[in-house]
């Protein structure tokens, strides 16, 4: 008797949570142009268009085997290096606001770094499952070889998206990464030694700044001139009654924004503040000014509800590349999610993050909906073991 059984079937749970958050994406577009129409107008048909073209880019994902992903796990990562490395040198490069973050094609943007977060996860989850596969015997020589090869690939790309200037896709970067190293087969205490050196430099940093607000800021700025936004937004976040000028100012207004929707919200396209780039980054600001604190809820239950079932669905796989995979797009969608809602109330400083499946971007949508095409792969083959033991009758 054959002692498993594969499931082909669609996680319908994940496939309605993500439609209901991109439908709730389209309406917010919609009312934004209706209330905007000089700036707005059209966006939340594009971004159907995209969702579509995304849906079909899930079909393709889920015909072959999420197993067989392994085998582009490395010419995905180095497609991903080239990429980012081409920003630099490739006629397509398009430069905006002192940020080399994208190529033009006509009047179509790509940013690579979006693709690159997926890209990284299919890599690691390929070097964990090999490394696991060849190392039989756990200690400190084995814990630090996997620790290397995880950091080999991660810092790479984190340093070529932080120098754009990019650093909220760096440390969505850092998360995916940090996500993996503890579920990566690691032994704890040399996870806590990691994780707590880590803690100790972010610690320190924060303590010379609350010590001397004007030097950290000065040093950044004289020292490291390309990084000048990063000193604007974290003077913004830190006290933007101060500096009322720019990110301040978004800060500020998003407040605004957020505070002036109370419990049940103002209504649709009832509009008061504006925002700019409310589209993007600022989205969940225009869901919480309209429908208040209980629509803002309703937000965040979706998302944790998503979290939630990709964990399951990740730590449920018998296959570690599965289940690999699972837990780095649960890392690149927890700090994106968490990022972009903590900096639209000042829990976070201001960064260029999209809000996953809300803010429009036919390149993070693409990207996103690719990431979930992984999961609704690896659920759709999860093979169910009829004896624990594994021993036919």
């Amino acid at each position: 008797m054959n002692n498993q059984i594969n499931k082909q079937t669609l996680d319908t749970f994940l496939v309605t949570t993500v439609i209901l958050l991109v439908g709730i994406s389209c309406f917010t577009l919609y009312t934004l142009g209706e209330a905007y129409p000089s700036a707005y107008s059209g966006y939340y048909k594009r971004q159907i268009i995209w969702f579509i073209i995304s849906a079909v880019g899930i079909g393709v994902i889920m015909v072959i085997d999420f197993d067989r992903y392994r085998k582009f796990g490395w010419p995905l990562y180095i497609l991903g290096i080239f990429m980012l490395v081409g920003l630099h040198f490739l006629p397509w490069a398009y430069e905006n606001n002192g940020a080399l973050r994208w190529y033009k094609f006509g009047t179509t943007t790509l940013q690579p770094s979006e693709f690159v977060k997926v890209f990284l996860v299919v890599g690691l989850a390929n070097v964990i499952t090999s490394h696991n596969e060849k190392w039989n015997h756990k200690d400190l020589n084995y814990d630090l070889v996997l620790l290397g090869k995880i950091l080999g690939m991660s810092l790479p790309v984190f340093i070529l998206i932080a120098i754009q200037p990019d650093i909220g896709s760096s440390l969505v970067i850092a998360s995916i990464a940090a996500f993996l190293i503890v579920i990566s087969g690691i032994r704890w205490r040399t996870i806590i030694a990691v994780f707590g050196s880590v803690f100790v430099v972010v610690a320190t940093l924060f303590i010379l700044y609350f010590a001397n607000p004007d030097g950290f800021i000065n040093f950044i700025e004289e020292e490291t001139p390309q990084f000048d936004h990063v000193a604007d937004r974290i003077k913004a976040w830190d006290n933007p009654h101060l500096y009322q000028a720019g990110a301040a100012m978004q800060v500020i207004k998003s407040m605004l924004a957020i505070g002036s929707g109370q419990l049940s919200g103002k209504g649709t396209m009832d509009y008061e503040v504006w925002i700019p780039e409310r589209h993007t980054d600022m989205i969940f600001t225009a869901v919480a000014e309209q429908f208040g604190f209980v629509g803002s809820s309703i937000i965040i239950i979706l998302y944790f509800l998503l979290i939630y079932r990709i964990v399951q669905i990740a730590l449920e796989c018998k296959d570690p590349f599965g289940t690999y995979l699972g837990v780095g797009i649960v890392g690149l969608f927890t700090y994106q999610i968490f990022q972009n809602i903590g900096m639209s109330i000042q829990l976070m400083p201001l960064t260029g993050l999209p809000l996953p499946f809300l803010s429009y971007g036919g390149t993070s949508l693409l990207v996103y909906m690719a990431a979930i095409g992984l999961i609704l792969n690896v659920r759709s083959r999860q093979r169910t073991f009829m004896f624990e033991s594994g021993e036919d009758d």
